[in-house]
């Protein structure tokens, strides 16, 4: 039995003619799409980190990447609405990168520095994040509840690998779980504002990843 494949037909442009669509045709059609959205995805990332969210615009993003605003709004219809897939891309790279160091021997708390060592070689990822961090403390941001969700989930996490040490007799003594999430959070933002702080200043950038470690050692008993 055979099917018959049905293919699209649009005017020439010259001519009147009509252009048969293939199928190879509109798969070349689509890989295009998802290049120009990972490029508009790039460009976003590195502006709503340059200059923040709000000061970003989608002409901007556009720009950089060499499209029509209207071409832009083809694949993101608003400004959030892209806000919402840089997060989304930034975190799906953290993850796979984080989940596979697990996979690889490594335990939580060093899959944790070793992914604020990668950052240090990506100065773009931690400034957006910074910034539209602190923008995103107002409730009526784009991001508020992204972010909201995001810290409730990392410093639950980080409670339960504490907790684990707890029990193995590896937490000092007197020391909260949570308090201990709660603080391995703010080192880890803190030391990010101070990288970024220093980047004029390179012989005096701090390690936020030894940092870090430093925090995890002071946690241990002895």
């Amino acid at each position: 039995m055979t099917t018959e494949v049905t293919t699209a037909t649009t005017p020439s442009a010259d001519d009147g003619a009509t252009v048969r669509s293939t199928p190879s045709a509109r798969s070349a059609g689509y890989a295009k799409g998802r290049a120009t959205r990972e490029e508009i995805l790039d460009a976003a990332m590195l502006l709503f980190g340059e200059v923040g969210y709000h000061t970003a615009s989608l002409r901007e993003v556009a720009s950089r990447v060499g499209i029509s605003h209207p071409g832009l709004l083809h694949h993101f219809s608003s400004k959030a609405v892209l806000l919402a897939a840089v997060l989304e891309r930034r975190d799906e790279v953290d993850e796979a990168a984080f989940q596979a160091d697990l996979d690889a021997g490594h335990d939580y708390f060093d899959a944790l520095a070793m992914l604020i060592e990668r950052n240090a070689a990506r100065p773009g990822i931690v400034e957006l994040f910074a910034t539209l961090s602190a923008e995103a403390t107002s409730p009526d941001h784009p991001a508020h509840a992204f972010f909201q969700n995001r810290y409730r989930t990392v410093v639950e996490l980080t409670t339960a690998e504490f907790e684990r040490w707890r029990d193995d007799g590896r937490l000092r003594p007197g020391v909260d779980p949570r308090t201990a999430a709660r603080l391995t959070v703010a080192v880890m933002d803190g030391m990010q504002i101070q990288w970024l702080l220093a980047a004029d200043t390179p012989d005096d950038r701090p390690d936020m990843a030894e940092a870090l470690r430093a925090q995890f050692a002071a946690l241990l008993t002895s």
